[in-house]
């Protein structure tokens, strides 16, 4: 079935993954019918990556729905800054603010991380905001999916739970386990790989001390994912699930940018277990010879077209299979709804006392 994207007062229009679904109808149906998930989407990525963060989650979506219909509307925080086309793109795709959530329910929600700007996560100007939604998830969604950077700012947010810099960055796909029999990774197998970038963390202990469980971890990377159960299922995920093939190829690139502008000081490392022994090598060759031609016209020669059509997504079942499960955990309860509870900034006094 159908991903059907919410754009307000212009209906509803289907996202389709691939050209030939382009079209279909779906059959018609009702909100309150098990099968129909109503989901809401908290993109809060940088204006660069707010578009491919769209078509991440819509196509991890279409991959996992099966018979089930997504219902999806797309929210944004007002005290995220933008630029001019950021502001453009949220306008053209519907995207409401945080404050229309105070007053209803959804099924699920997802939020995205963001690329930070301060070393303290409460010092960010959308750190209030940002946790008013995790307020209000808590009391009006079955579920609740945080990614990268908002898995960091929810745990500290709900039990003071500190993320740790890390020596390097964790930029790459690896090997992790699951260590839990939970429904959410049932049908995947007992070790599988997934992406993360990032350079911070949230260690095991931590979150095992507060009441989490952990599903899936590696003994060198850390925590892949782990849950808290309460009034709403959290699941969080330090990795990206959604990360298409080409992602991290797109993230280096972008840092390699940087270095030759001069935005960042050091030559950036390749993501490991990504690229095979030939692109790691013509990577280097290119490596070798940006220092001595530090200017951003050293970018038209990066061998983007040599490598592009040799990257893999070896995560991409796992990660459908593991949105599926959701979905299906979400149907499952979807009978036992109640009323909205407003959690919103005139009711949220004392609570971060």
């Amino acid at each position: 079935m159908p991903v059907l994207l919410d754009s307000g007062s212009r209906g509803r229009r289907s996202f389709a993954a691939t050209e030939q679904d382009r079209g279909r109808v779906p059959p018609s149906f009702l909100d309150t019918d098990l099968n129909c998930i109503r989901l809401g989407l908290v993109n809060n990525m940088p204006d660069l990556a707010l578009e491919q963060t769209e078509r991440q989650i819509f196509k991890l979506l279409d991959a996992a729905a099966g018979r089930k219909i997504i219902f999806l509307e797309l929210y944004a925080l007002p005290t995220l800054t933008r630029g001019e086309w950021g502001q453009r793109h949220l306008s053209r795709m519907n995207y409401r603010g945080v404050k229309d959530l105070w007053n209803r329910r959804l099924d699920g929600l997802i939020v995205t991380g963001a690329e930070p700007r301060a070393a303290d996560l409460t010092l960010e100007t959308y750190w209030r905001t940002l946790t008013e939604v995790f307020d209000w998830a808590e009391n009006n969604t079955i579920s609740t999916i945080a990614s990268c950077l908002a898995v960091h700012a929810a745990v500290f947010h709900f039990d003071r739970i500190n993320r740790y810099p890390l020596d390097k960055k964790c930029f790459g796909v690896f090997n992790f386990k699951r260590i839990s029999d939970d429904q959410l990774f049932s049908g995947n197998p007992p070790q599988f790989q997934m992406p993360h970038s990032r350079w911070n963390e949230i260690r095991e202990r931590d979150v095992v001390s507060c009441g989490y469980d952990v599903l899936v971890k590696a003994d060198h990377h850390g925590v892949d994912t782990f849950v808290k159960r309460g009034k709403s299922l959290f699941v969080f995920f330090q990795g990206h699930p959604e990360y298409e093939a080409w992602t991290l190829f797109g993230e280096y690139r972008r840092d390699v940018e940087r270095f030759l502008t001069g935005r960042q000081e050091a030559y950036p490392d390749m993501p490991l277990g990504y690229f095979d022994r030939k692109a790691r090598s013509t990577l280097r060759a290119f490596r070798d010879r940006a220092p001595k031609d530090r200017q951003n016209r050293s970018m038209a020669n990066f061998p983007s077209s040599q490598l592009s059509g040799r990257l893999i997504d070896p995560w991409r079942a796992v990660a459908a299979r593991t949105y599926a499960n959701w979905l299906e955990h979400i149907a499952e309860r979807k009978g036992r709804r109640t009323r909205p509870v407003r959690v919103g900034p005139a009711s949220r006094a004392g609570l971060d006392q």
